[in-house]
């Protein structure tokens, strides 16, 4: 007679939800949105003006490289430290926070090859910013739609 190995203990993993990780995972994008939004209002506003104290009345288009660092910076800083009040691992925090300088430096070169106009390119920076925090996170759709348990701070708020 053959020996019956016992079972492994298997512990039941709960199931969440398809609209329920949608909604997660939507939750997630509008709140690191957010804090981006709040961001360039209130850095445009402040670059503006400086800019406007040193004689440049249209920066995005008379300074193209520093209005592309400045959108950059104004709007990664907010999502970052939301990201980490939130909870969120500082390895996905980093990953999302790398995602705005790569797209800089991306819209920095199209200009530079005169591909894309100088002067579109804060604009560009500000539109593209958002959708591409889609990629990270759609790579990750384990822990920004909640099944992974690996982030503390949007657990069961």
């Amino acid at each position: 007679m053959a020996a019956i190995e016992p079972r492994a203990a298997v512990t039941p993993v709960p199931t969440i939800s398809r609209s329920r990780r949608t909604a997660h995972f939507l939750r997630h994008y509008l709140e690191m949105c957010a804090p981006m939004c709040i961001g360039f209002a209130v850095g445009d506003l402040i670059y503006f003006w400086a800019a406007e104290q040193q004689g440049y009345s249209e920066p995005f288009a008379q300074l193209p490289e520093l209005s592309v660092l400045v959108v950059t910076l104004t709007m990664t800083a907010p999502m970052t430290t939301w990201m980490l009040f939130r909870g969120m691992p500082r390895w996905a925090t980093a990953e999302m926070s790398a995602v705005m300088p790569v797209l800089a430096i991306v819209l920095l070169a199209l200009g530079w090859l005169a591909i894309v106009p100088d002067s579109d390119l804060a604009l560009l920076e500000h539109g593209l910013m958002m959708p591409a925090m889609l990629v990270p996170m759609l790579f990750r759709l384990d822990l920004y739609t909640g099944r992974s348990g690996g982030h503390h701070g949007h657990g069961g708020r």
